[in-house]
């Protein structure tokens, strides 16, 4: 491998290779503290040709890869395992032009979330996916991991934004696949087989991203509820409503935790709480106003009518994260259930937690409209 390891170094160039075992041990480590790896070197291609020149080097030398981006994997997905050789992406940000007529953008692997988010407010457009963790998370990875966030409910996964991509084989060769219609059946639907497959069959270089209209009139409203049945019935009702932009169950222990060790409290009293949010080009306040007179919740919703307010209550949801580890290293599950079993799961989950760890505290979160939650 020291050979391998010079030719690493030449293609990306001095300053974009790194040996130095106190950066790499910092690179080891995943987001939650709980995971720990080690690496031979860190490599940050400026290129998607240096990229794929790099994974030839390291299939001929037979020396493991991980990929990383923005490295906010909650689950070690970037911790490298065998001396690995750490291969980021992060100098591959650029972002396109966006293109106004057919609403798409293409970016590097490497650029954050906030960034294709800006882009395409300044072209007065929506990307369909948004993550709390958005100033740091890569779209390669989000692709990669298909990732959901807080307005699946709307717009989807984030392979439904993909139209377009490019690859990096092992052996060094680069696929690319764009097309300029929205319904192309000209061979492989290849973004769906890169996207979710984790790199397991190749590092995505670029992507050219679906965009949306920015509707112009958002109302977002936090409900308590005494049971968690109640709340999934009020789930059940908003995910099927015209307009919805976001449905998120918050666990009352975990909102308890944010208020105490972030400041943001819940604005409303309950054991469980929904997060919903109605989008669209005309004023929604009313209709939510009505919808909500249908719901069996605990006293009155807090409603943000004004983006101040918005900001406010999204706040409860996007810092749960984060509050978690005040108690140790977060154990974290994602887990994907119909509606029907919610309760449940919830029910035998608290029995199992208290049973096998009793010091451990187990909250539930996540984004109830299509039943993907993290325990």
């Amino acid at each position: 491998m020291p050979g391998s390891l010079d030719e690493l170094k030449r293609i990306v160039g001095p300053n974009h290779f790194v040996t130095d075992p106190d950066v790499l041990a910092a690179r080891s480590v995943d987001h939650t503290g709980r995971y720990r790896g080690r690496a031979s070197a860190l490599v940050r291609p400026g290129s998607a040709e240096e990229l794929a020149e790099v994974l030839r080097v390291c299939r001929d030398a037979g020396a493991h890869v991980t990929v990383q981006g923005g490295r906010t994997s909650l689950v070690a997905g970037t911790v490298p395992e065998h001396d690995d050789v750490l291969l980021s992406t992060e100098r591959l940000h650029t972002i396109g032009d966006v293109d106004t007529v057919e609403r798409r953008v293409e970016v590097g692997a490497g650029a954050t979330l906030a960034a294709v988010q800006r882009a395409a407010s300044e072209a007065g457009l929506v990307f369909g996916v948004d993550l709390a963790a958005r100033d740091t998370a890569t779209v390669g990875g989000m692709a990669s991991t298909n990732a959901g966030g807080l307005r699946t409910v709307r717009y989807g996964n984030m392979g439904e934004q993909v139209v377009g991509l490019q690859v990096a084989l092992p052996d060094g060769s680069l696929l690319r696949r764009h097309s300029q219609v929205r319904s192309d059946n000209t061979g492989y639907d290849l973004p769906a087989l890169f996207v979710g497959a984790e790199g397991t069959l190749g590092v995505i270089t670029a992507l050219e991203l679906r965009l949306h209209p920015s509707p112009s009139h958002r109302v977002t409203a936090i409900c308590g509820f005494a049971d968690l049945d109640a709340l999934v019935d009020a789930g059940r009702m908003f995910r099927d409503v015209d307009g919805i932009a976001a449905l998120e169950l918050i666990d009352g222990r975990a909102a308890a935790l944010t208020g105490e060790h972030r400041g943001v409290g819940s604005p409303v009293e309950g054991d469980w709480l929904l997060l919903v949010e109605l989008a669209a080009d005309h004023d929604q306040t009313d209709r939510l106003a009505g919808l909500l007179d249908d719901v069996q919740m605990c006293g009155e919703p807090a409603v943000g009518i004004d983006v101040a307010a918005q900001q406010r209550l999204w706040q409860v949801r996007e810092a749960l994260a984060e509050v978690l580890g005040v108690y140790g290293p977060p154990l974290k599950f994602d887990v994907s259930l119909p509606l029907s079993s919610i309760d449940r799961f919830a029910r035998e989950a608290v029995d199992l937690v208290g049973k096998h760890a009793p010091d451990a505290l187990p909250v539930l979160f996540g984004h109830i409209g299509e039943g993907n939650l993290h325990l």
